[in-house]
This record gives structure tokens, C-alpha cells and sequence, in this order.
């Protein structure tokens, strides 16, 4: 099991560096009040504050949110609770206090992505489930995987079903000739995590 989700977690660093161009299409706002409440909007500034850097959380557990571990330097470190060693996961505190209703993905399902773009503005994509890969050991699946336009802004933000529930978070993407492939951790698999952190903590 540690030597699945070592290769997981060296994925998860191949995937970031894939590409590095703006994403996905401009979003006047996220139309699921529940998501809308507990997603978190994720910058900071670079190079003299010339460049910017943006990604996206998600209130997970009253008062808890998740983002990617990559995105550490965007998060206020006397909030951060800690890392999941083996998975691109990160848990904070935050004043958001209401995780949205969950649900499950399935192959050949429509989402929905939300993440930030270059100037704070609030980014959408649209995508097609291609599969769920599972690891061995695992009680849930590892990850999956949608064809659609997130890249860049999107890493941590929530993904959704047809019926609006969220069932993922962002972690990577990947282009082909063919199509870019998002990858993101199924909520099973955040929350699966998340237990076994706050058990590792008491």
C-alpha cells in the first residue's frame, strides 16, 4: 500500500508541472449555493508582485477545508493542520463552517470543475468522467479522471456532479494530442484521508 500510493503521490507531482496556461471559462459566480459557501478562493503574489499564483480550497468538515499540498504557499501557515503524506492533500482551518452534500462519480458522467484565474476572476469547466482508478489496499478509489478545459488555478478546487454534489477535488492535469485528462481525488478518498489524519493527531 505504501508503494502504491508513493507512485499516487509522484504522479500527483508530474501532473503539476504539466502546462501552464490560463483555464477553463469565465464564471460570474458558482450556481450551487452550498458549493458557493464553501469554496475558497486561494492567491498570492510573486517576483515583486509582478506574477500571481491562484488555486481554490473546499470546506470539507465544519471549520475544515482541503486544498492540494502544492498549494501551501497560498494558505496562511498558522491555519494549516497538516499534510496527508502519500496524497497531494492538505487540511486548514477556516472561518467556513458547512460542507456541501457530497455524492459519488461514476464513468461517463457530466461535471462540473470551479477554480481561479489570472486576476482573482472565478473560472468553470465542464468535462466528461474517463475512469476510476482504484489501488490496491485501498477501501475507496484512489482517483479519477475527466476530459475537460481546468488546468492551471484549478488545483484543490471542487468538482461536481449533474445533480450539483460535490465528488472531487482538483489535483492535476494532463495533455494529450487527443485531450487533457483532469485528475482529482473522489471525496471517499479526501474524507478516507481525513479520518486517518485526525486519528494519527489523538
Amino acid at each position: 500500500m505504501t508503494r502504491v500510493r508513493s507512485k499516487i503521490a509522484s504522479l500527483a507531482f508530474a501532473l503539476i508541472a504539466a502546462g501552464c496556461a490560463s483555464s477553463g471559462d469565465p464564471a460570474a459566480h458558482i450556481v450551487q449555493p452550498d458549493i458557493a459557501g464553501a469554496y475558497l478562493p486561494l492567491h498570492a503574489t510573486t517576483h515583486l508582485g509582478i506574477d500571481s499564483v491562484d488555486a481554490a480550497a473546499v470546506v470539507v468538515a465544519p471549520g475544515i477545508a482541503a486544498t492540494n499540498a502544492h498549494n501551501a504557499n497560498l494558505v496562511d501557515p498558522a491555519a494549516v493542520i497538516g499534510t496527508v503524506r502519500d496524497f497531494d492533500l492538505m487540511f486548514f482551518h477556516t472561518a467556513r463552517g458547512t460542507p456541501p452534500q457530497t455524492g459519488t462519480v461514476t464513468v461517463g458522467a457530466a461535471v462540473t470543475a470551479y477554480g481561479q484565474g489570472e486576476g482573482k476572476d472565478l473560472r468553470i469547466a465542464h468535462g466528461i468522467v474517463r475512469e476510476i482508478h482504484v489501488c490496491a489496499g485501498c477501501k475507496t478509489p484512489a482517483w479519477f479522471t475527466f476530459a475537460g478545459n481546468a488546468g492551471p488555478g484549478f488545483s484543490g478546487g471542487p468538482v461536481l456532479n449533474a445533480a450539483g454534489q460535490l465528488i472531487g477535488i482538483t489535483f492535476g492535469y494532463k495533455d494529450s494530442r487527443a485531450e487533457r485528462l483532469i485528475y482529482a481525488y473522489g471525496m471517499d478518498r479526501v474524507m478516507e484521508e481525513f479520518s486517518a489524519f485526525q486519528k494519527a493527531r489523538n
